[in-house]
């Protein structure tokens, strides 16, 4: 069953146009266990937002993971994971934490109780209703 993600960086560090420019990449350096263990659920083929925090704070396109969990390389402590991403899409428009705060149909996302996570899981329905808001 496919499941739905959003991964957080900040665009002057690794932003969608560093993916984009690359096609397909390792998401790496995550050290929170409880964002490392979401990364140890994601399947290939699972669907996830580019999220750009910092100061944009806003959702910018749609990755794919296409690789199941593995050692991250940026560590030699075999209890930190990654996997690796595409590029899916561009939103054709982002949708801002601002946004996202104002829609009741979004109000159970980790996103708004636990801010800092770096990688989060999203329901399929909050999923498909931001796409809708990008439009």
């Amino acid at each position: 069953m496919k499941k739905y993600w959003l991964l957080k960086s900040e665009p002057d560090t690794y932003g969608w146009s560093d993916l984009e420019g690359l096609g397909e990449d390792h998401w790496d350096g995550v050290r929170n266990y409880q964002a490392r263990n979401f990364i140890r659920d994601m399947s290939v083929g699972d669907l996830g937002f580019f999220y750009h925090s910092g100061k944009a704070c806003e959702i910018v396109g749609v990755i794919k993971i296409t690789s199941a969990p593995y050692q991250d390389p940026t560590t030699s402590d075999g209890c930190w994971l990654c996997v690796n991403v595409k590029c899916e899409k561009i939103l054709p428009k982002p949708v801002t934490l601002k946004q996202i705060k104002t829609e009741s149909r979004l109000s159970n996302m980790v996103l708004l109780k636990n801010s800092r996570l770096s990688v989060q899981p999203v329901e399929k329905d909050a999923f498909e209703y931001i796409l809708q808001l990008s439009r």
